[in-house]
């Protein structure tokens, strides 16, 4: 069983928390426990926002509590009433992430059954002990780059599969694929967007994310091989030309990477293109359908291709220049 690294934050500022506490001599001591295990989140940014939102709910909830329970009295139907009054206003002030927080503070101040300016300052010093420990420990987030990395290359492999399987079908109709990788993509794809996001949010001074772009630039390429498989399936008959763009998906195939190198194969596409434009015209109508979807084929596979190109620097149009310099 795989321990996580909240867990392991969570098992370790608990104990320093409710540590500190008690070197303070504050009161409900581990009350400064229960606030840091609230506290842990899973990004940088989310750590921020969460700390801010629980300390200004705790102070408003000290406030009430004072007003309750000081001039109303200490009473069950009193506590109620504070908690139907005092959760809308978290929700107005958006900040409903500081209501378990701010409970404890309440539940100890109601607990005591007496309030001074001595045990006010011990809550005030739990809120900043708890919250505080949580957002030191919320400072170390662990690297996701490893785990976006095994994405991609997953994802490539993928990628090299269903074209080479699209090369397949255009030269000879197998049929025996069962279009599983496919299903793969979209789930990588729907992965990738929370593990880019979390780590976004560990960054917060980066203004530029690769693999953010990276699998932006793969889903939109994704759609696009979507749209190309039904245009496959619909060739009623090999054309002679087929051969030739079967060639061409099936060298794409091996040329799926994080570099860019899109700009070869559109040369080669627009090669291909003037072979088409001089190909007899089709006598029958299930020649024309094949040669119609074949030319949509080769405008959604040049669509393909420019949004890689889009994506970063061509590595030939690079290398080009790193020779002239």
């Amino acid at each position: 069983m795989k321990i996580g690294y909240r867990t392991i934050k969570t098992a370790i500022g608990t104990p320093i928390a409710i540590w500190v506490a008690q070197l303070l001599g504050v009161t409900n001591f581990v009350s400064a426990g229960i606030l840091t295990i609230l506290c842990i989140q899973p990004s940088r940014k989310q750590s921020f926002l969460s700390a801010w939102n629980r300390f200004l709910a705790c102070i408003i909830a000290s406030v009430f509590s004072i007003i309750f329970f000081y001039y109303i009295g200490y009473h069950p139907l009193v506590l109620g009433l504070l908690f139907l009054i005092f959760i809308p206003i978290t929700v107005i002030f958006n900040i409903t992430q500081g209501i378990a927080t701010s409970s404890v503070i309440i539940l100890n101040l109601y607990g005591a059954n007496y309030l001074d300016i001595n045990f006010l300052v011990d809550q005030f010093l739990l809120i900043v002990i708890g919250i505080g420990t949580g957002l030191v420990m919320n400072l170390y987030m662990p690297s996701l780059d490893r785990k976006l990395k095994e994405k991609q290359q997953d994802l490539e492999e993928n990628f090299q599969f269903v074209l080479y399987e699209i090369a397949l079908y255009v030269r000879n109709k197998n049929i025996d694929w069962d279009g599983k990788e496919i299903k793969r993509i979209g789930e990588i794809l729907d992965e990738t967007n929370d593990l880019v996001e979390r780590d976004k949010e560990n960054h917060l001074l980066r203004s530029k994310h690769i693999y953010r772009d990276y699998f932006k630039m793969r889903t939109r390429q994704f759609e696009l091989l979507q749209r190309m498989l039904p245009l496959v399936t619909r060739l009623p008959k090999k054309d002679t030309i087929s051969e030739k763009i079967a060639d061409f998906f099936e060298d794409l195939s091996k040329a799926v990477h994080p570099g860019n190198t899109a700009i070869i194969y559109l040369e080669r596409l627009e090669n291909l293109r003037k072979e088409f434009d001089e190909e007899e015209l089709p006598c029958s109508k299930e020649e024309f359908e094949t040669r119609a979807n074949l030319f949509r084929l080769l405008h959604d596979i040049e669509d393909y291709l420019i949004v890689k190109m889009k994506y970063k620097e061509s590595d030939v149009v690079k290398k080009k220049k790193q020779l002239e310099t």
